[in-house]
């Protein structure tokens, strides 16, 4: 799978020991790979590096990639094949050989087959350290080679050699049977991580300018929600695969695809700025790539561009909804107060995620004034988010949790009416 950048990159690599060699430059887009885990999951990187240094770093994202598979899908034994992460990037690189012969093992038992490669490097290089130093000096061979003895290692787990029986079943996918033994089969954070930035880097950040033309003080300001306050948020509402996940103003899909794949669960969400809806279609699709590229899977994600007062979609799902996220920071009173009436389609115990509360006091007293509020359905918890939790404001705040808790309200709504019949009762005496 090639991916095309649409970033302003320039050649940053160079040959060392030709100075006449132009295959470096910016005209020849000088590439690697990069072999996923997956069976036929390949990916380009160009060995280019951004003009600014906030845009997109293909080398780094490559970097950032290989790592992440190294830690989280080779055995102590495996790694050993690669060498060792570099901790100190300003140390030269260490040449001494991985401590395991260079017939290393597939798997953690000494009676596992052994990875058989036609041409490693006979010097047993750390590979690992030989990149970092690369990257360093801007050496492009040393780049380039290195990566091709690292790709050939990741080649050789993810296709090992045949059995001489031509019955026997063929030998696994050590990269994909590693998914098997991560504890309660939960994606690793940081495995789940890296999929999200890859996907990000890919499909919304080319469009960032684009995503930042909206009207201001409108209920239409674009705005995201972070990975990390994403998770916060599926803790603290126990979101699993078999819970229905509604975000209403989803923008580009991020909380929606993360979700999907961070629980499996089912995902709806509805957008009705022209430009996210569409940026988000295209996350879905780079998501559903990323996730057959790492091995995993995902909950079903559906999205609408729309309405959300007037979609008849989610009219039909609220009553089925688990949890419903609504990022009403910016949406203006109006609409607010029309999406509460709403929320009474909710079924018992759902609940609604909001960075603004839906009720006018927190944790009120219901009394006979405010019994038949709509809001009187709900039990609401405040609670912080973190420093970085969203794109806006570098500082933290409040989100909240609204509970339907039909039951309790039906008790309470009970006892006044009930108050009510006795003074009537007493009024006629």
């Amino acid at each position: 799978m090639q991916i095309s950048f649409e970033f302003i990159l320039i050649a940053d690599f160079k040959n060392l020991d030709d100075s006449s060699d132009t295959s470096f430059e910016a005209e020849s887009y000088p590439a690697t790979e990069l072999e996923y885990p997956n069976a036929n999951a390949c990916e380009t990187y160009y060995i280019l590096a951004p003009k600014d240094p906030d845009h997109y770093n293909p080398i780094m994202c490559l970097e950032q990639s290989l790592y992440t598979i190294f830690e989280c899908y080779l055995t102590p034994t495996q790694q050993a094949l690669f060498g060792t992460l570099p901790t100190d990037f300003l140390q030269d690189v260490d040449n001494t050989p991985p401590s395991s012969p260079l017939t290393q093992l597939s798997g953690d038992s000494e009676q596992s087959s052994p990875v058989k490669l036609a041409s490693y490097d006979p010097r047993g290089m750390n590979h690992l350290r030989l990149l970092q130093r690369s990257i360093r000096r801007r050496d492009g061979p040393l780049f380039l080679s290195t990566m091709q003895n690292i790709n050939q290692l990741l080649r050789a787990l993810k296709y090992p050699s045949l059995p001489s029986d031509p019955f026997a079943p063929a030998p696994p996918n050590v990269l994909i049977e590693a998914i098997k033994g991560w504890p309660s089969n939960e994606i690793p954070n940081r495995v789940l991580m890296r999929i999200i930035d890859e996907t990000y880097q890919r499909s919304v950040g080319p469009h960032a300018l684009k995503l930042n033309r909206y009207e201001a003080f409108s209920s239409e300001v674009y705005g995201e929600l972070m990975p990390s306050f994403t998770s916060d948020i599926i803790a603290a509402t126990r979101l699993h695969k078999d819970s229905l996940f509604m975000d209403l103003g989803c923008g580009v899909g991020n909380v929606l695809v993360q979700a999907s794949l961070e629980t499996c669960c089912r995902s709806y969400g509805i957008e009705v700025m022209p430009t996210p809806a569409e940026v988000g279609r295209g996350q879905l699709r780079q998501m559903k790539k990323r996730c057959r590229m790492w091995g995993l899977s995902m909950g079903e994600v559906e999205l609408e561009e729309g309405d959300m007062l007037t979609s008849q979609r989610v009219t039909e799902l609220l009553p089925q909804a688990d949890v419903v996220l609504v990022n009403n920071k910016v949406f203006q009173q109006s609409l607010n107060e029309a999406l509460r009436p709403r929320f009474l389609d909710l079924k018992e115990g759902a609940i609604v995620v909001s960075l603004k509360p839906f009720v006018s006091s927190l944790n009120a007293r219901v009394t006979e004034r405010n019994v038949d509020d709509i809001s009187a359905i709900f039990d609401v918890f405040e609670r912080p988010y973190r420093s970085g939790s969203v794109s806006w404001g570098s500082g933290g705040g409040s989100y909240y949790l609204h509970r339907v808790d039909r039951e309790g309200y039906a008790v309470i709504k009970q006892q006044f009416e009930n108050q009510r019949a006795r003074s009537a009762r007493a009024s006629r005496r």
